[in-house]
């Protein structure tokens, strides 16, 4: 079949899966990679192994595009609001994550030390949008949700730094021969981290200087797009972080361009047609066959990583001297997993061939466990946290019966009025 019948494909079925899923009140990305998985090779073979693998390039567009508006929150501005606590209780609860998934894969587990570091570091990111519905939905005020709302505003971005950071590392280790020094294998990592960072802010200086010159948004998101498909292609080149190297750029727009808003929802506008395919594509790559053979270190990944998420959020908390609501109920909220963690799941692929598919699968499995389960686990933290009110809950209810109720007047005097007539 055409490539571009497959594209097609992969799309329509992300769409009509995911508007299922709307029924059941699942997230959207729960929907598009179900439907990866039923029309990938996994299940009904629709769309054959080797499309989903010549399907890369969309995955890597998608990926740089999310690390690019990730840098948004990068703002100078909007970290000093923030304030030294909400970053270091980031930093607390993302290293909490870290160690409880590394060391049970090292220990416990028996794997390499490079692949506990890599799942370490994918434990770390967190997908905000899930518990954001749910502060949303219910109106949701007071202590712990002022703390949850900037914090995962941030959380993903110190997770791909620290990715980045384990990713040469692993790196290096695997690449280095014995009679290299420790000092080498150090300084390589940096090396890089430094490295994609100095190309980001060039990309980014580069694009806040001509971005002001466009006349009209489509010449400018034409640009921008250049720009984030460049950063990837040298990320490539020079064997650096995309991620780290896109989300810079997206810093420096938004520290260099005062209506710096306007250029990511240019950005935002063009990218879900991607991010169903990259999703969609996702769900394809799942394989079942080694599902099997990792359940039982699928299982122990969930276990572990919401135990460091939640122990670190209360002992960050309890350090910080923050509000016992905020300590008991806040690592809850940050369970669910979805997108930049399946971006570092493909990234940790290339970075270890050998284990790249278990990883990407373990990373997928986890994701729709928590996908599924991390709205209802944050409504019932704010709910514990008297952080919703019950009369909101009561009042959707009444609405409901109110609704119900006036069509039933409706239908009473439409009847009276057919009898007259």
């Amino acid at each position: 079949m055409n490539t571009l019948l497959y594209i097609s494909i992969v799309m329509i079925s992300g769409l009509l899966v995911a508007k299922l899923a709307s029924y059941a009140k699942l997230p959207d990305v729960t929907g598009y990679l179900v439907a990866g998985l039923i029309i990938g090779p996994g299940i009904s073979k629709l769309i054959p192994q080797n499309v989903v693998s010549d399907m890369g390039i969309i995955s890597e567009a998608a990926l740089g595009i999310i690390a690019f508006s990730i840098g948004s929150e990068f703002s100078f501005k909007h970290i000093k609001k923030l304030g030294s606590n909400i970053i270091s209780l980031t930093v607390i609860q993302a290293l909490g994550a870290y160690i409880a998934v590394a060391l049970p894969m090292i220990l416990i587990f028996g794997r390499s030390v490079s692949f506990g570091l890599l799942m370490a570091a994918i434990a770390v990111a967190t997908a905000p949008a899930a518990t954001v519905m749910v502060v949303k939905q219910y109106k949701a005020k007071g202590p712990l949700v002022n703390v949850l709302l900037p914090l995962v505003a941030i959380d993903d971005a110190i997770g791909i730094i620290i990715f980045g950071i384990t990713a040469t590392t692993v790196q290096s280790l695997m690449h280095s021969g014995g009679g290299s020094s420790l000092l080498a294998s150090i300084a390589l990592p940096i090396w890089e981290i430094l490295l994609a960072v100095l190309i980001g802010l060039a990309s980014g200086m580069l694009l806040s200087l001509t971005l002001p010159r466009a006349r009209d948004d489509e010449k400018r998101l034409v640009m921008i797009l250049a720009i984030i498909l460049l950063d990837v292609a040298l990320a490539n080149l020079c064997n650096v972080s995309s991620l780290l190297l896109c989300m810079t750029t997206g810093a420096v727009i938004t520290n260099m361009m005062k209506k710096s808003e306007k250029i990511f929802a240019l950005v935002d506008r063009f990218s879900p047609p991607i991010y169903v395919a990259f999703f969609t594509i996702s769900g394809a790559s799942l394989d079942i066959e080694i599902l099997k053979k990792v359940g039982l270190i699928g299982i122990a990944y969930v276990i572990f990583r919401s135990a460091g998420k939640i122990c670190g959020a209360y002992f960050g908390a309890k350090a910080l001297r923050m509000p016992e609501t905020i300590q008991k109920y806040l690592g809850i909220t940050l369970l669910p997993q979805a997108g930049v963690a399946i971006g570092l799941s493909i990234v940790a692929q290339n970075v270890l061939p050998e284990y790249g598919a278990a990883i990407r699968t373990i990373v997928l499995g986890a994701t729709f466990i928590y996908e599924l389960v991390g709205p209802v686990l944050a409504k019932i933290a704010l709910l514990k946290a008297g952080e919703i009110d019950q009369g909101e809950i009561q009042d959707k209810s009444e609405k409901k019966l109110k609704i119900g109720s006036n069509k039933e007047k409706r239908q009473i005097v439409k009847g009276k009025m057919e009898k007259t007539v």
